[in-house]
C-alpha cells in the first residue's frame, strides 16, 4: 500500500533550493561570504576597532560571535557548506578554537523535499514504479538532511525497511560550488598573507571534495555500513542495520529498520530500566574496539546517529563519514606513545613529523614546550585520575594546534572529536564515567599482543643509542681536529639568519616604496588641478584616475608598513 502524499508544509525557503537559483548569483554568495570573512579577519586585527577595550575577553567574545555568524551563514547556503563546516570543524590547525567549536555544532537543519522527487528518484533509479519495489511507503520523512532524507516502508517479502534518499539535484551543487570553492583555495594558495606559514590551500580542498563526493555516493556508505557490520559480527551489544543491495544505488540506500531510543534521552532510557553506566561503558568500548582493532571507525558518533534497542545493546545509524587507520600508522602511534610513555617530548615530535602531523622543517622549540605542557598536565596522570578530561584536553591540543605549525591529518582529528563526543555521551549517560578507566584493558591487551615486538624494538633502540654514542665518543677528538683545521685555513663559514634583520630590511623596502608611490600622487593631483585649470577635462580625469591607483597602492604599502612594524613590536 502506498499511501498518498500529505499536504505541503510551509518550510524556511533557503535561496540554494529555489528553481531559479542561477549559478552567477550562486557565485556571487560564494565569494561575497568568503570576502566578507577575510574583512572581518582584517578588521577583528585593528586594535582601534575595539574602541579602548582591546582585553582578550573581548577579542574572544568578538571571535565567538563571527563563529556563530558564520556558522549561521554555511547553513544559510545548504548542503555542500554544512559538510565544509563539519569537516572544518576537525580542522584545529586551520582555525581558531571558537570556530571549531561552532562549526562542530552545525547540524543538517534543512526542510525535506517533495514526495514528489523522492518518488521520482526511486523510479528513475531501479527503472520501476514505486508500488512494484515496496508494499508500503510512507510519504512524512522519518527525518531530513542536507544530503537526503529518510522515509519508513515495506518491502512485498514483508521486512521492514528505512528508504534514505538522496536531495534532487545534490551533485550538480557539489560540482559547481566545489568548482567555486577550488577557485578560493587557489586564491588562498597564493596570497601573500593567508598562503604563508605553509597553508597548503588546494590539497586541503582536494581533501575535503574527496570525503565530500564519497558521502554523497550512497552504494560507498553501503559498503561501509557492510564492513561496520562484519567487524561486529557476534557481539551482542552492538547492532549494525543490514543493507538490502537489491534497492540500493548511487542515490538510493534501502537497510533494515532498527527503532531503538536515542541514546541522549535519559529519561526514556531510565522509563525502559536500562543500565546507563553500562551503556556508557559499551559505546566507549566499542570505539576502542573500532580504533584500536579493526582500523575502521565511525567518524560522526554524535548523539543523533546512535540508539539503544529494548535489550540494551547499542544501534549505529549513517555510515557515509568513516575513518581508517592506515597500514603503517599503528607503529607510527606506537612510538608516540612510547615518547608519551618516556615523557620525552623530541621522540614524540619525531613521530609525529613520520605521521605528516608536523612539518620537517618545522621550528621545533615552541613545538617542544607545548608537547612538554601536554604530558606534564594530561598524559602523565593516572588512569584513575577524575581530572584527566579529554575535552580539557582536545581544547589545548586544538589551541597548540593553530598557534604551532602542525597539520592535522582528517584521520587524527576524526578520532580526537570522536572520542570527545563519546567522553561527553559517557558523561550524559553516568557523572562518574571515565573514558580512561575503559582504554586500561586495551592497553593492557596491546602492550600483552606486542610485548615481544615492543621490547625487541626497545632493545634495538637501546642498541642504537649505544652504538651512536660510542661513535660520537670516539669520532668527536678528530671532528674538533677538522674543524680546528678549517678555521686556520679560513675554510670555516658561520651562517646567521636574523629575524630582527629581515624585519628591519621589509621595513625599508616598504618605506622606500611609499615614498616613490606618495611623490608620483602628489605629482600626478598637480597635474590633474593644472589640467583642469586649463580646460583640458578628459586628461584631467584621467590624471584624477591615475591619483586614485596610486592612493590603492599607497594603501597597500601602508598596510604592510603596519604589519611589519606589528612584528617587530
Amino acid at each position: 500500500m502506498i499511501v498518498s502524499a500529505p499536504p505541503a508544509v510551509p518550510a524556511r525557503a533557503y535561496r540554494w533550493n529555489r528553481a531559479n537559483y542561477s549559478r552567477t548569483r550562486r557565485v556571487i554568495d560564494i565569494w561575497g561570504f568568503f570576502l566578507l570573512i577575510l574583512f572581518y579577519r582584517w578588521w577583528d586585527s585593528k586594535k582601534w576597532t575595539y574602541r579602548g577595550d582591546d582585553s582578550e575577553e573581548h577579542r574572544s567574545r568578538r571571535q565567538r560571535k563571527r563563529a556563530i555568524w558564520t556558522r549561521e551563514t554555511m547553513l544559510e547556503l545548504g548542503p555542500t557548506f554544512i559538510k565544509v563546516g563539519q569537516l572544518f570543524s576537525t580542522r584545529a590547525d586551520l582555525f581558531p578554537k571558537e570556530y571549531i567549536e561552532e562549526l562542530s555544532r552545525l547540524q543538517d537543519e534543512v526542510p525535506a523535499f517533495a514526495y514528489e522527487q523522492v518518488v521520482q528518484t526511486i523510479e528513475s533509479e531501479f527503472g520501476r514504479r514505486l508500488p512494484e519495489i515496496f508494499q508500503f511507503f510512507d510519504p512524512t520523512p522519518m527525518a531530513a538532511a542536507s544530503l537526503g532524507q529518510v522515509h519508513r516502508a515495506q518491502l512485498h517479502t514483508g521486512e521492514e525497511v528505512v528508504v534514505k534518499v538522496q536531495r534532487p539535484g545534490l551533485e550538480q551543487l557539489f560540482n559547481v560550488d566545489l568548482g567555486i570553492l577550488r577557485g578560493i583555495a587557489q586564491y588562498l594558495q597564493n596570497h601573500p598573507r593567508y598562503g604563508r606559514g605553509g597553508r597548503e590551500w588546494v590539497p586541503i580542498y582536494d581533501e575535503c571534495a574527496r570525503i565530500l563526493m564519497q558521502e554523497i555516493d550512497y552504494l560507498n556508505e553501503g559498503r561501509n555500513a557492510d564492513t561496520f557490520r562484519r567487524n561486529f559480527q557476534g557481539d551482542p551489544e552492538i547492532c549494525v542495520p543490514r543493507v538490502y543491495w537489491r534497492y540500493a544505488s548511487p542515490k538510493v540506500l534501502t537497510l533494515e529498520y532498527l527503532p531503538g531510543i536515542k541514546i541522549s534521552n535519559y529519561e526514556a532510557l531510565e522509563a525502559a530500566g536500562l543500565d546507563r553506566k553500562l551503556l556508557a561503558r559499551i559505546g566507549a568500548r566499542s570505539y576502542l574496539q573500532q580504533l584500536l582493532n579493526d582500523g575502521f571507525f565511525h567518524a560522526d558518533p554524535h548523539p543523533g546517529n546512535i540508539a539503544v534497542r529494548h535489550d540494551g545493546a547499542l544501534i549505529f545509524y549513517d555510515f557515509g563519514m568513516m575513518g581508517r587507520i592506515q597500514p603503517g600508522t599503528k607503529e607510527r602511534l606506537m612510538d608516540t606513545f612510547l615518547g608519551v610513555a618516556q615523557s620525552d617530548a623530541d621522540k614524540v615530535i619525531d613521530s609525529l613529523i613520520e605521521l605528516g602531523a608536523i612539518k620537517k622543517n618545522a621550528d621545533r622549540v615552541p613545538i617542544r614546550r607545548s608537547i612538554a605542557f601536554l604530558i606534564e598536565n594530561f598524559f602523565n596522570k593516572p588512569y584513575g585520575d577524575q581530572s584527566f578530561d579529554f575535552g580539557s584536553l582536545s581544547e589545548d591540543i586544538y589551541e597548540m594546534a593553530y598557534e604551532q605549525p602542525f597539520r592535522f591529518p582528517a584521520t587524527f582529528t576524526f578520532v580526537l572529536r570522536a572520542v570527545s563526543t563519546l567522553e561527553g555521551l559517557g558523561k550524559g549517560l553516568d557523572p562518574n564515567f571515565n573514558f580512561m578507566d575503559v582504554a586500561q584493558p586495551f592497553a593492557d591487551q596491546l602492550m600483552t599482543t606486542n610485548g615481544e615486538f615492543g621490547m625487541r624494538e626497545l632493545l634495538n633502540q637501546l642498541g642504537q643509542q649505544v652504538g651512536q654514542v660510542g661513535a660520537m665518543t670516539v669520532n668527536l677528538p678528530r671532528r674538533i681536529e677538522q674543524t680546528l683545521e678549517r678555521a686556520d685555513r679560513g675554510e670555516l663559514r658561520v651562517r646567521v639568519k636574523s629575524i630582527e634583520s629581515e624585519r628591519l630590511l621589509r621595513r625599508l623596502n616598504a618605506a622606500a616604496i611609499g615614498g616613490i608611490y606618495s611623490v608620483l600622487l602628489g605629482a600626478m593631483l598637480i597635474c590633474s588641478v593644472i589640467l583642469y585649470t586649463s580646460e583640458h577635462i578628459l586628461e584631467a580625469i584621467a590624471a584624477f584616475g591615475l591619483c586614485g591607483l596610486l592612493s590603492f597602492a599607497l594603501g597597500r604599502v601602508l598596510l604592510r608598513l603596519q604589519r611589519v612594524d606589528a612584528d617587530i613590536n
